[in-house]
């Protein structure tokens, strides 16, 4: 609740001399104390002044459509660790798991990359490639690999174009990355979706039960 203090004066000196105009509600200030909304982890900048919409005015919002199983899921070109541009396409012909991961260096991820690189001679024997994506530069990605010795490639998605074009859900109400793996067969169609934000291990679990079954 909000208190207002009045000054020492009499009543009657606060009182305006002439008839105030009529306050419209479209553009009645909202004082925001907090930044930090209630309803699902949304937050909104600091701003001494918020303007109300009319009921007239529209909403737009963009929609993002989801990748399924049995689909092809939209081509992408980004850069690697090396700088060097890579594209979905190049890996048409032989399966590929493609797993987008938070950042780099959490424990989590690390963990998580760390599993693919162990497991990494199975991929091969299944002859399949190992591409992970982040929001991560390329040079943090190349620290990332240096340090953790990730024999795979690690693709930049700065603005999260893919990750948004792909549908991969976020979590903790939108505040963390999603982790989510997809397994791609030779023809370029997904065949396994997995996602498990907190048991970053069984990603490779469950995409070599499936590679073996291809």
């Amino acid at each position: 609740m909000v208190s207002i203090s009045l000054p020492n004066h009499s009543l009657p000196s606060l009182l305006p001399t002439h008839k105030p105009k009529n306050l419209s509600s479209q553009n009645l200030p909202i004082l925001a104390k907090s930044s930090r909304s209630q309803f699902y982890g949304l937050k909104f900048s600091h701003s001494s002044s918020l303007s109300i919409p009319s009921s007239s005015s529209s909403v737009k919002t963009t929609i993002f459509a989801k990748v399924n199983k049995g689909e092809v899921p939209p081509s992408f070109t980004l850069k690697d660790q090396d700088g060097k541009t890579v594209s979905l396409s190049k890996f048409k012909g032989k399966p590929v798991v493609v797993y987008f991961y938070p950042a780099d260096e959490s424990p989590s991820c690390t963990k998580q990359a760390c599993a693919f690189r162990d497991s990494y001679e199975k991929f091969k024997k299944a002859g399949a490639e190992v591409v992970g994506i982040s929001g991560d530069d390329p040079s943090s990605h190349k620290a990332f690999a240096k340090n953790n010795r990730l024999p795979f490639t690690l693709l930049s998605d700065e603005a999260n174009k893919i990750r948004k074009e792909w549908g991969v859900p976020a979590d903790l109400f939108g505040a963390l990355p999603g982790r989510q793996t997809y397994v791609l067969d030779k023809n370029g169609m997904v065949q396994l979706i997995y996602n498990n934000q907190f048991q970053p291990e069984k990603h490779i679990d469950e995409t070599l039960k499936l590679l073996q079954s291809l």
